[in-house]
Protein backbone atom coordinates (compact mmCIF):
# COMPACT_ATOMS: atom_id res chain seq x y z
CA UNK A 1 0.00 0.00 0.00
CA UNK A 2 1.40 3.55 -1.11
CA UNK A 3 0.56 6.60 0.45
CA UNK A 4 -1.55 7.61 -2.25
CA UNK A 5 -3.41 4.20 -3.06
CA UNK A 6 -7.44 3.69 -1.72
CA UNK A 7 -7.18 2.13 1.55
CA UNK A 8 -10.09 -0.56 1.52
CA UNK A 9 -11.04 0.28 5.07
CA UNK A 10 -12.52 3.15 3.90
CA UNK A 11 -15.10 1.37 2.33
CA UNK A 12 -15.65 -0.26 5.50
CA UNK A 13 -16.42 3.03 7.15
CA UNK A 14 -18.65 4.18 4.33
CA UNK A 15 -20.80 1.35 4.95
CA UNK A 16 -20.65 1.29 8.68
CA UNK A 17 -21.43 4.57 9.05
CA UNK A 18 -25.01 4.18 6.61
CA UNK A 19 -25.16 1.22 8.75
CA UNK A 20 -25.27 3.31 12.03
CA UNK A 21 -26.95 5.86 10.07
CA UNK A 22 -30.24 3.28 9.81
CA UNK A 23 -29.98 1.79 12.93
CA UNK A 24 -29.41 4.53 15.51
CA UNK A 25 -32.15 6.48 13.28
CA UNK A 26 -34.66 3.67 13.96
CA UNK A 27 -33.46 3.54 17.34
CA UNK A 28 -33.93 6.85 18.50
CA UNK A 29 -36.01 8.17 15.64
CA UNK A 30 -39.38 6.56 17.23
CA UNK A 31 -40.90 9.90 18.17
CA UNK A 32 -42.49 9.72 14.35
CA UNK A 33 -44.05 6.36 15.78
CA UNK A 34 -45.30 7.12 18.54
CA UNK A 35 -48.64 8.75 18.14
CA UNK A 36 -49.37 6.98 15.27
CA UNK A 37 -49.05 3.59 17.30
CA UNK A 38 -50.83 4.53 20.52
CA UNK A 39 -53.95 5.67 18.18
CA UNK A 40 -54.17 2.42 16.10
CA UNK A 41 -53.45 -0.44 19.01
CA UNK A 42 -55.48 1.75 22.02
CA UNK A 43 -52.49 2.11 24.54
CA UNK A 44 -51.72 4.96 26.78
CA UNK A 45 -48.94 6.99 26.23
CA UNK A 46 -47.43 5.92 29.63
CA UNK A 47 -47.80 2.22 28.59
CA UNK A 48 -46.03 2.78 24.87
CA UNK A 49 -43.81 5.10 26.89
CA UNK A 50 -42.82 1.78 29.31
CA UNK A 51 -42.52 -0.74 26.31
CA UNK A 52 -40.22 2.19 24.76
CA UNK A 53 -37.99 2.44 27.73
CA UNK A 54 -37.62 -1.19 27.60
CA UNK A 55 -36.77 -1.20 24.45
CA UNK A 56 -33.29 0.33 25.10
CA UNK A 57 -32.47 -1.50 28.11
CA UNK A 58 -32.57 -4.23 25.79
CA UNK A 59 -30.81 -2.08 23.09
CA UNK A 60 -28.19 -1.87 25.42
CA UNK A 61 -28.10 -5.67 26.89
CA UNK A 62 -27.28 -6.81 23.72
CA UNK A 63 -24.15 -5.51 23.01
CA UNK A 64 -21.90 -6.69 25.26
CA UNK A 65 -23.31 -9.91 23.33
CA UNK A 66 -23.02 -8.68 19.80
CA UNK A 67 -18.74 -7.61 21.02
CA UNK A 68 -18.77 -11.17 22.42
CA UNK A 69 -20.18 -13.05 19.41
CA UNK A 70 -18.05 -10.46 16.90
CA UNK A 71 -14.78 -11.53 18.91
CA UNK A 72 -16.03 -15.45 18.44
CA UNK A 73 -17.71 -15.50 15.00
CA UNK A 74 -16.56 -12.44 12.95
CA UNK A 75 -18.91 -9.30 11.95
CA UNK A 76 -20.05 -10.52 8.93
CA UNK A 77 -22.01 -13.22 10.93
CA UNK A 78 -23.35 -10.80 13.69
CA UNK A 79 -24.57 -8.29 10.93
CA UNK A 80 -26.31 -10.91 9.31
CA UNK A 81 -27.90 -12.24 12.59
CA UNK A 82 -29.05 -8.97 13.39
CA UNK A 83 -30.28 -8.44 10.34
CA UNK A 84 -32.99 -11.37 10.69
CA UNK A 85 -33.79 -10.58 13.99
CA UNK A 86 -34.97 -7.27 12.38
CA UNK A 87 -36.80 -8.93 9.94
CA UNK A 88 -38.26 -11.09 12.25
CA UNK A 89 -39.45 -8.31 14.81
CA UNK A 90 -40.58 -6.35 12.18
CA UNK A 91 -43.47 -9.04 11.08
CA UNK A 92 -44.37 -9.76 14.50
CA UNK A 93 -44.97 -6.03 15.65
CA UNK A 94 -47.15 -5.34 12.43
CA UNK A 95 -48.94 -7.80 13.69
CA UNK A 96 -49.10 -7.67 17.27
CA UNK A 97 -52.07 -6.33 19.46
CA UNK A 98 -51.45 -7.05 23.00
CA UNK A 99 -49.41 -4.94 25.12
CA UNK A 100 -47.23 -8.45 25.77
CA UNK A 101 -46.82 -9.42 21.98
CA UNK A 102 -45.52 -5.77 21.10
CA UNK A 103 -43.50 -5.67 23.97
CA UNK A 104 -41.56 -8.78 23.01
CA UNK A 105 -41.48 -7.71 19.65
CA UNK A 106 -40.83 -3.98 19.45
CA UNK A 107 -39.70 -3.97 22.88
CA UNK A 108 -36.99 -6.91 23.54
CA UNK A 109 -36.55 -8.44 19.99
CA UNK A 110 -36.08 -5.11 17.71
CA UNK A 111 -33.77 -3.67 20.48
CA UNK A 112 -31.70 -6.77 20.29
CA UNK A 113 -31.67 -6.78 16.68
CA UNK A 114 -30.64 -3.23 16.40
CA UNK A 115 -28.19 -3.82 18.97
CA UNK A 116 -26.20 -6.50 16.91
CA UNK A 117 -26.00 -3.97 13.74
CA UNK A 118 -25.48 -1.22 16.10
CA UNK A 119 -21.65 0.62 16.10
CA UNK A 120 -20.67 -2.52 18.46
CA UNK A 121 -20.32 -4.78 15.71
CA UNK A 122 -18.49 -2.45 13.54
CA UNK A 123 -16.11 -0.73 15.85
CA UNK A 124 -13.67 -4.10 16.18
CA UNK A 125 -13.49 -4.53 12.53
CA UNK A 126 -12.74 -0.35 12.00
CA UNK A 127 -10.27 -0.60 14.57
CA UNK A 128 -8.20 -3.80 13.46
CA UNK A 129 -8.01 -2.30 10.00
CA UNK A 130 -6.69 1.17 11.19
CA UNK A 131 -3.73 2.61 13.62
CA UNK A 132 -2.63 5.80 12.48
CA UNK A 133 -6.50 7.39 11.46
CA UNK A 134 -8.27 5.18 13.86
CA UNK A 135 -9.71 8.07 15.83
CA UNK A 136 -11.23 9.77 12.71
CA UNK A 137 -12.71 6.29 11.51
CA UNK A 138 -14.57 5.55 14.40
CA UNK A 139 -15.62 9.21 14.84
CA UNK A 140 -17.45 9.11 11.39
CA UNK A 141 -19.50 5.71 13.51
CA UNK A 142 -20.99 9.26 15.42
CA UNK A 143 -21.60 11.12 12.22
CA UNK A 144 -23.61 8.49 11.35
CA UNK A 145 -25.70 8.25 14.46
CA UNK A 146 -26.47 11.89 14.26
CA UNK A 147 -27.42 11.97 10.60
CA UNK A 148 -29.74 9.12 11.37
CA UNK A 149 -31.52 11.51 13.78
CA UNK A 150 -31.59 14.30 11.99
CA UNK A 151 -32.16 12.75 8.42
CA UNK A 152 -34.45 9.47 9.41
CA UNK A 153 -36.74 11.22 12.06
CA UNK A 154 -37.95 13.51 8.72
CA UNK A 155 -38.07 10.63 6.52
CA UNK A 156 -39.99 8.56 8.58
CA UNK A 157 -42.82 11.04 10.05
CA UNK A 158 -43.32 11.89 5.87
CA UNK A 159 -43.49 8.06 4.74
CA UNK A 160 -45.80 7.26 7.91
CA UNK A 161 -48.49 9.95 6.70
CA UNK A 162 -48.90 8.40 3.03
CA UNK A 163 -48.82 4.78 4.12
CA UNK A 164 -49.28 4.19 7.96
CA UNK A 165 -46.92 2.97 10.57
CA UNK A 166 -47.55 -0.76 9.85
CA UNK A 167 -46.27 0.20 6.07
CA UNK A 168 -43.08 2.57 7.29
CA UNK A 169 -41.73 -0.09 9.42
CA UNK A 170 -41.97 -3.14 6.61
CA UNK A 171 -40.36 -1.09 4.22
CA UNK A 172 -37.41 0.18 6.75
CA UNK A 173 -37.19 -3.74 7.57
CA UNK A 174 -36.48 -4.02 3.79
CA UNK A 175 -34.05 -1.34 2.94
CA UNK A 176 -32.02 -2.11 6.30
CA UNK A 177 -31.43 -5.88 4.57
CA UNK A 178 -31.03 -4.31 0.83
CA UNK A 179 -27.99 -2.73 2.80
CA UNK A 180 -27.04 -4.79 5.30
CA UNK A 181 -26.90 -8.28 3.46
CA UNK A 182 -24.27 -6.60 1.09
CA UNK A 183 -22.33 -4.92 3.11
CA UNK A 184 -22.00 -8.21 5.08
CA UNK A 185 -20.57 -10.35 2.34
CA UNK A 186 -19.15 -7.94 -0.21
CA UNK A 187 -17.45 -5.27 2.43
CA UNK A 188 -16.79 -6.77 5.56
CA UNK A 189 -13.34 -8.47 5.32
CA UNK A 190 -11.87 -9.54 9.06
CA UNK A 191 -8.14 -9.79 7.91
CA UNK A 192 -6.57 -6.43 7.89
CA UNK A 193 -3.18 -5.85 6.18
CA UNK A 194 -0.26 -6.44 8.80
CA UNK A 195 0.44 -2.91 8.67
CA UNK A 196 -2.78 -1.40 8.58
CA UNK A 197 -3.21 2.45 7.07
CA UNK A 198 0.37 2.94 8.43
CA UNK A 199 2.35 4.89 5.92
CA UNK A 200 5.72 3.26 4.31
CA UNK A 201 7.63 5.82 6.05
CA UNK A 202 5.75 5.23 9.35
CA UNK A 203 6.35 1.13 9.18
CA UNK A 204 10.12 2.09 8.08
CA UNK A 205 11.08 4.49 11.12
CA UNK A 206 9.72 1.91 13.74
CA UNK A 207 8.65 -1.38 12.49
CA UNK A 208 7.22 -2.50 16.49
CA UNK A 209 4.21 0.13 14.77
CA UNK A 210 2.90 -2.13 12.67
CA UNK A 211 1.95 -4.39 15.11
CA UNK A 212 -1.48 -5.11 16.28
CA UNK A 213 -1.75 -3.76 19.99
CA UNK A 214 -2.44 -6.72 22.11
CA UNK A 215 -2.06 -6.71 25.81
CA UNK A 216 -3.16 -10.23 26.37
CA UNK A 217 -5.07 -9.56 29.03
CA UNK A 218 -8.70 -11.62 29.19
CA UNK A 219 -11.88 -9.88 29.51
CA UNK A 220 -12.24 -10.61 32.96
CA UNK A 221 -9.07 -8.94 34.04
CA UNK A 222 -9.69 -6.11 31.77
CA UNK A 223 -12.73 -5.21 33.72
CA UNK A 224 -10.69 -5.36 36.53
CA UNK A 225 -8.67 -2.51 35.36
CA UNK A 226 -9.57 1.53 36.34
CA UNK A 227 -9.22 2.68 32.77
CA UNK A 228 -12.42 0.56 31.62
CA UNK A 229 -14.04 1.92 34.67
CA UNK A 230 -13.05 5.41 34.10
CA UNK A 231 -14.77 5.18 30.66
CA UNK A 232 -17.53 3.70 31.84
CA UNK A 233 -18.07 6.80 34.62
CA UNK A 234 -17.58 9.04 31.48
CA UNK A 235 -20.24 7.12 28.92
CA UNK A 236 -22.46 6.94 32.20
CA UNK A 237 -22.33 10.69 32.13
CA UNK A 238 -22.91 10.99 28.67
CA UNK A 239 -25.47 8.91 28.08
CA UNK A 240 -27.36 10.59 31.08
CA UNK A 241 -27.02 14.00 29.52
CA UNK A 242 -27.89 12.93 26.03
CA UNK A 243 -31.57 11.10 27.00
CA UNK A 244 -32.03 13.93 29.43
CA UNK A 245 -31.79 16.71 26.51
CA UNK A 246 -33.42 14.37 24.15
CA UNK A 247 -36.74 13.98 26.36
CA UNK A 248 -36.48 17.14 28.10
CA UNK A 249 -34.77 19.78 26.69
CA UNK A 250 -37.49 21.04 24.83
CA UNK A 251 -40.10 21.04 28.09
CA UNK A 252 -37.34 22.46 29.67
CA UNK A 253 -36.94 25.54 27.08
CA UNK A 254 -40.49 26.12 27.56
CA UNK A 255 -41.14 25.94 30.98
CA UNK A 256 -37.84 28.77 30.98
CA UNK A 257 -40.54 30.95 28.74
CA UNK A 258 -39.36 29.99 25.06
CA UNK A 259 -41.90 28.83 22.30
CA UNK A 260 -42.26 25.25 21.01
CA UNK A 261 -40.82 25.93 17.66
CA UNK A 262 -37.69 28.16 19.44
CA UNK A 263 -37.35 25.45 21.86
CA UNK A 264 -36.95 22.77 19.04
CA UNK A 265 -35.28 25.14 17.04
CA UNK A 266 -32.75 25.02 19.96
CA UNK A 267 -32.11 21.38 20.17
CA UNK A 268 -32.15 21.01 16.64
CA UNK A 269 -29.21 22.98 16.23
CA UNK A 270 -27.24 20.90 18.83
CA UNK A 271 -28.39 17.58 16.30
CA UNK A 272 -27.17 19.77 13.21
CA UNK A 273 -23.38 21.13 14.53
CA UNK A 274 -22.46 17.39 15.88
CA UNK A 275 -22.33 16.39 12.50
CA UNK A 276 -20.13 19.11 11.76
CA UNK A 277 -18.60 18.94 15.03
CA UNK A 278 -17.82 15.12 14.86
CA UNK A 279 -15.77 15.21 11.61
CA UNK A 280 -13.52 18.30 13.04
CA UNK A 281 -12.78 16.18 16.62
CA UNK A 282 -12.26 13.12 14.15
CA UNK A 283 -9.66 15.03 12.18
CA UNK A 284 -7.29 15.82 15.39
CA UNK A 285 -7.81 12.77 17.37
CA UNK A 286 -5.17 11.19 15.90
CA UNK A 287 -2.95 14.13 16.50
CA UNK A 288 -3.56 15.26 20.15
CA UNK A 289 -4.09 13.17 22.90
CA UNK A 290 -7.60 10.94 23.13
CA UNK A 291 -7.99 11.70 26.89
CA UNK A 292 -7.52 14.92 26.57
CA UNK A 293 -10.17 15.45 23.61
CA UNK A 294 -12.49 13.09 25.94
CA UNK A 295 -11.61 15.47 28.93
CA UNK A 296 -12.19 18.85 26.68
CA UNK A 297 -15.69 17.09 25.40
CA UNK A 298 -17.28 16.47 28.44
CA UNK A 299 -15.73 19.67 30.56
CA UNK A 300 -17.43 21.80 27.60
CA UNK A 301 -20.92 19.71 27.60
CA UNK A 302 -21.12 19.96 30.97
CA UNK A 303 -20.84 23.72 30.81
CA UNK A 304 -23.54 23.90 28.20
CA UNK A 305 -26.23 21.79 30.54
CA UNK A 306 -25.29 25.09 33.15
CA UNK A 307 -25.60 27.60 29.89
CA UNK A 308 -28.98 25.79 28.79
CA UNK A 309 -30.70 26.51 32.05
CA UNK A 310 -29.49 30.37 31.91
CA UNK A 311 -29.83 31.43 28.47
CA UNK A 312 -32.85 34.06 28.35
CA UNK A 313 -33.03 34.97 24.33
CA UNK A 314 -32.85 32.98 21.18
CA UNK A 315 -29.56 34.29 20.29
CA UNK A 316 -28.49 33.16 23.41
CA UNK A 317 -30.15 29.78 23.18
CA UNK A 318 -28.65 29.32 19.85
CA UNK A 319 -25.19 30.19 21.28
CA UNK A 320 -24.81 27.79 23.90
CA UNK A 321 -26.30 25.20 21.12
CA UNK A 322 -24.25 25.62 18.57
CA UNK A 323 -20.73 25.54 21.12
CA UNK A 324 -22.70 22.17 22.46
CA UNK A 325 -23.54 20.64 19.50
CA UNK A 326 -19.49 20.92 18.43
CA UNK A 327 -18.82 18.36 21.27
CA UNK A 328 -22.11 16.58 21.29
CA UNK A 329 -21.04 13.57 19.70
CA UNK A 330 -17.24 13.13 20.29
CA UNK A 331 -17.18 10.70 23.60
CA UNK A 332 -18.60 7.75 22.45
CA UNK A 333 -16.34 7.28 19.69
CA UNK A 334 -13.18 8.36 21.84
CA UNK A 335 -13.88 6.27 24.05
CA UNK A 336 -14.14 3.33 21.51
CA UNK A 337 -10.88 4.34 20.39
CA UNK A 338 -8.94 4.79 23.51
CA UNK A 339 -10.40 0.82 24.56
CA UNK A 340 -8.37 -0.22 21.34
CA UNK A 341 -5.47 1.61 22.37
CA UNK A 342 -5.28 0.58 25.67
CA UNK A 343 -6.80 -3.20 25.31
CA UNK A 344 -6.16 -3.96 22.11
CA UNK A 345 -8.76 -4.64 19.15
CA UNK A 346 -8.96 -8.46 20.25
CA UNK A 347 -11.12 -7.50 23.30
CA UNK A 348 -12.52 -3.79 21.84
CA UNK A 349 -15.85 -5.20 20.90
CA UNK A 350 -17.19 -7.01 24.00
CA UNK A 351 -15.42 -4.28 26.19
CA UNK A 352 -17.03 -1.53 24.46
CA UNK A 353 -20.36 -3.54 24.32
CA UNK A 354 -20.19 -3.71 27.87
CA UNK A 355 -18.97 -0.46 28.83
CA UNK A 356 -22.01 0.97 26.81
CA UNK A 357 -24.25 -0.28 29.51
CA UNK A 358 -22.96 2.75 31.13
CA UNK A 359 -24.50 4.77 28.75
CA UNK A 360 -28.21 3.24 28.86
CA UNK A 361 -28.47 3.24 33.00
CA UNK A 362 -27.32 6.40 32.69
CA UNK A 363 -30.15 7.29 29.91
CA UNK A 364 -32.56 5.29 31.92
CA UNK A 365 -31.84 7.52 34.94
CA UNK A 366 -31.92 10.88 33.48
CA UNK A 367 -35.22 10.01 31.83
CA UNK A 368 -36.77 9.38 35.00
CA UNK A 369 -34.97 12.26 37.17
CA UNK A 370 -36.31 14.74 34.39
CA UNK A 371 -39.76 13.95 35.08
CA UNK A 372 -39.44 13.43 38.92
CA UNK A 373 -37.71 16.46 39.99
CA UNK A 374 -39.54 18.74 38.21
CA UNK A 375 -42.78 17.28 39.87
CA UNK A 376 -41.07 17.37 43.10
CA UNK A 377 -39.10 20.46 42.99
CA UNK A 378 -41.00 22.60 40.58
CA UNK A 379 -37.51 23.08 38.87
CA UNK A 380 -34.91 21.44 36.13
CA UNK A 381 -31.84 22.61 38.09
CA UNK A 382 -32.17 19.08 40.09
CA UNK A 383 -31.60 17.02 36.24
CA UNK A 384 -29.94 19.15 34.17
CA UNK A 385 -27.70 20.71 37.37
CA UNK A 386 -26.63 16.68 38.14
CA UNK A 387 -26.13 16.11 34.36
CA UNK A 388 -23.84 19.16 34.55
CA UNK A 389 -22.00 17.91 38.01
CA UNK A 390 -21.28 14.76 36.13
CA UNK A 391 -20.63 15.73 32.78
CA UNK A 392 -18.09 17.67 34.76
CA UNK A 393 -16.53 14.74 37.13
CA UNK A 394 -16.08 12.87 33.91
CA UNK A 395 -13.61 15.64 32.32
CA UNK A 396 -11.51 14.83 35.46
CA UNK A 397 -11.98 11.49 35.27
CA UNK A 398 -11.18 11.15 31.91
CA UNK A 399 -8.35 13.24 31.81
CA UNK A 400 -6.45 10.53 34.31
CA UNK A 401 -6.67 7.83 31.49
CA UNK A 402 -3.50 6.34 30.29
CA UNK A 403 -1.81 7.91 26.97
CA UNK A 404 -2.37 6.09 24.31
CA UNK A 405 0.90 4.57 23.95
CA UNK A 406 -0.26 3.03 27.19
CA UNK A 407 0.95 -0.83 27.51
CA UNK A 408 -2.13 -1.95 29.88
CA UNK A 409 -0.01 -2.59 32.70
CA UNK A 410 -1.85 -0.89 35.69
CA UNK A 411 -2.54 -3.18 38.46
CA UNK A 412 -5.84 -5.04 38.40
CA UNK A 413 -8.59 -3.31 40.87
CA UNK A 414 -7.84 -4.97 44.01
CA UNK A 415 -10.87 -7.73 45.15
CA UNK A 416 -12.87 -6.15 47.78
CA UNK A 417 -13.43 -8.17 51.08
Amino acid sequence: MTSRSWYFGWNIVAASTLLTTLTVGMRLGIGPYFLPMVEDLGFSRSLLATIIGIGMLCYGLAMPLAGYLVGRFGTRFVLLLGTAIVFVSVIWTVTARTPLGFLLAFGVLMSAGLGFTSPVALTPIISRWFTRQRGMALFFLSTGSMAGMAILTPVLTSAIHWMGWQSTLVAFAVVFALITVPAAFFVMREDAPANTDLLPEQISANPAAAKVASTGLSFSAAVRTSPFWKIVAGLFACGFSMNLLGTHGVPMLMDHGFDAMTSSYGIGVIGLVAILGTLVLGRISDRVQRRNILGIIYLVRGLGFFALLLVGTQWELYIAAAIGGMVWAGSIATSSAMLADIYGVRLVGVLYGTAYLGHQVGAMLSSWLGGWGFEQFGTHWVAFGSSGVLLLIAAAVSLRLPLRDFKLMAAPMPARG
